[in-house]
């Protein structure tokens, strides 16, 4: 399983997902922040709660997630898209199937949150791009769209057709 909140789902979400998929049968894409009236503020992220961090909906968000696995050719069949409450570690037996090997990437103190609360929730975690660097990130695309910059280059093409469809 992956996760994140797809704010929008950008080029590094992709190598993500492409990571997860190659390791698993089955690749379950948990959207964090499903919820508006839930997103609750995280010490180690303080930005991820606000409403600007969080412009698109879960269904929105859903449509991203498949177009990019579409783009590399995953087979949709294989790939669950669910709702994941991150912040809210009591709920997730109620959305994630048992058993399931979470997928993490470390490139911020709020990976390391999210480490420790997977690992005392039980699940294996594995880590991906341990110590690599972020490359494209989810405030760089909005700032770009907001700007006017090229932000369809930091995202999957079949993103870019999604975001391009839906009326801001």
């Amino acid at each position: 399983m992956i996760h994140g909140r797809f704010q929008p789902f950008h080029n590094g979400h992709l190598e993500y997902l492409r990571g997860a998929a190659e390791r698993s049968d089955e690749i379950f894409v948990g959207i964090t922040n499903p919820d508006p009236n839930r997103i609750k503020p995280e010490l180690s992220d303080p930005l991820r709660h606000l409403p600007e961090s969080n412009p698109y909906s879960y269904v929105e968000r859903l449509l991203m997630v498949k177009a990019a696995a579409s783009d590399i050719g995953l087979d949709l069949a294989r790939v669950h898209v669910i709702p994941f409450p991150v912040n809210e570690p009591e709920l997730w037996p109620a959305y994630v199937p048992a058993g399931v090997t979470q997928y993490l990437r470390l490139f911020s103190e709020w990976g390391g949150t999210k480490l420790e609360r997977m690992r005392g929730a039980g699940y294996e975690v594995v880590v991906l791009d341990e110590g690599g660097e972020k490359t494209v990130s989810g405030m760089a695309v909005r700032e770009a769209m907001r700007t006017g910059a090229d932000w369809e280059s930091l995202v999957p093409p079949g993103v870019a057709r999604v975001v391009a469809g839906l009326e801001r």
